[in-house]
């Protein structure tokens, strides 16, 4: 690549890079290397002993550098707590059966309702800071703590001025429960959100999703929901075969979804419907963990040739977890993920999975983004360092769209 007469912002001398590159071999490793943006863009990338000169030099030695990390599966906008049913889970009570009492969703939706936009805005936008200080350029969040037009309407404005902290893809999740006012007529709900919620939420939105379960939307219900969504313009996704097994797996493939989530208990016909539609799977390891769950079918994904995905699954009940990292790591201990595969999941899969091949990887085409980690103390400068320490870092500079947003582990203005 040539270098350019003097670029806006080089990081130089990186000990380590992974650009992720689908081009390259394996991660795209290399070893002292240089990234160079100029104007916002990426503007140079090679070995260290050829870099341009630049305006602001950042210093890479000792650090591990890969794409801005990206999160495929986020609730961050909510409100209220549910650490007391945290504590009944504890004692033996089930996630299904507290949402099934008019707790779960349904505590954070009578909470969520309440709250005006400031609020919402004021604790999302704390929530993805976090997720950016670990590295995670880019967001997906979903709404689904509303479950009215006004209120589905007002997460999503909120996910959407969250854009100057990380750059946000926006999911309607209007189907994500029955609201308890519709428990007596779950039709009448299931026109609402299509008549109702959608034609003001999707110009919101990038995405349209649907809880399709026990206790919450049947197969049926689901699919003419994800159509209509789709008719407007929607990505299609779905979370999908996590406490029993329904078939909107390969129902949602077959209609184009660019990922189904969850997945512990998808069958080989969902498997093989995903693969033959190139849907990617978006596994969520804090879900499993906290609900004490089975671990999806792997092997069977990978033997398919099915992209898998890692996102934290954050939200204030099933999968309060607010470190990829620590997404990651659990990918390998408890999922079966080797550690190449949960890095590509949480970079270049993350961003197929939201209909992105231009997120998680760095090169010619991809976005400008880049996160710099040192790694744990005594470790040396690879990624299983950073993989096999749960949690033991924060990015020490992040670049957005070419740009910094964190320097030296702090925030910068933009």
């Amino acid at each position: 690549m040539q270098a350019v007469m003097k670029a806006s912002l080089l990081v130089h001398q990186i000990s380590r890079l992974y650009t992720l590159d689908p081009d390259s071999p394996g991660l795209g490793e290399g070893t002292e290397m240089s990234v160079a943006f100029t104007k916002g863009e990426l503007s140079w990338i090679g070995p260290a002993e050829d870099a341009p000169s630049a305006e602001l030099q950042i210093d890479g030695r000792g650090l591990i550098g890969l794409p801005g990390l990206v999160d495929p599966h986020t609730h961050s906008i909510w409100s209220g707590s549910r650490s007391d049913e945290f504590a009944r889970r504890l004692a033996g009570e089930s996630y299904i059966d507290i949402l099934e009492s008019g707790g779960g969703i349904l505590s954070t939706v009578r909470q969520t309702r309440e709250s005006t936009l400031a609020q919402l805005v004021h604790c999302g936008r704390a929530r993805v800071q976090g997720l950016r200080s670990h590295g995670v350029t880019t967001v997906e969040i979903k709404s689904g703590y509303g479950l009215n037009p006004d209120a589905e309407l007002r997460m999503l404005q909120a996910a959407r001025s969250l854009n100057d902290s990380v750059r946000v893809v926006s999911t309607f999740l209007g189907a994500h429960t029955i609201p308890t006012e519709f428990r007596g007529d779950r039709d009448a709900y299931v026109e609402q959100i299509i008549h109702e919620q959608l034609p003001i939420c999707a110009p919101l939105a990038d995405c349209v999703d649907v809880y399709c379960d026990r206790g919450a939307f049947s197969v049926e219900e689901s699919l003419r929901i994800l159509e209509a969504g789709k008719a407007l313009g929607l990505r299609v996704r779905a979370h999908a075969e996590q406490v029993t097994h329904t078939g909107i797996a390969a129902a949602a493939a077959e209609l184009g979804a660019t990922s189904v989530d969850h997945l512990e208990r998808i069958d080989w016909a969902g498997v093989e419907a995903m693969a033959a539609n190139e849907t990617v799977a978006v596994l969520l390891p804090g879900a499993q963990l906290y609900l004490k769950d089975a671990a999806p079918p792997v092997a069977l994904f990978r033997e398919a040739g099915v992209p898998m995905a890692i996102g934290t699954d954050l939200n204030p009940g099933s999968s309060p977890v607010h470190n990829p990292w620590t997404c990651a790591t659990l990918a390998c201990l408890i999922q079966g993920f080797t550690i190449d595969e949960a890095v590509i999941g949480m970079t270049r899969n993350a961003g197929l999975a939201l209909g992105r091949p231009d997120l998680g990887w760095i090169g010619w085409g991809s976005v400008p983004d880049m996160a710099l980690f040192a790694p744990p103390p005594g470790e040396p400068a690879t990624i299983a360092s950073l993989v096999q320490h749960m949690a033991a870092h924060r990015a020490v500079h992040v670049i957005r769209d070419g740009r910094l947003v964190i320097r030296d582990g702090r925030d910068v203005a933009r």
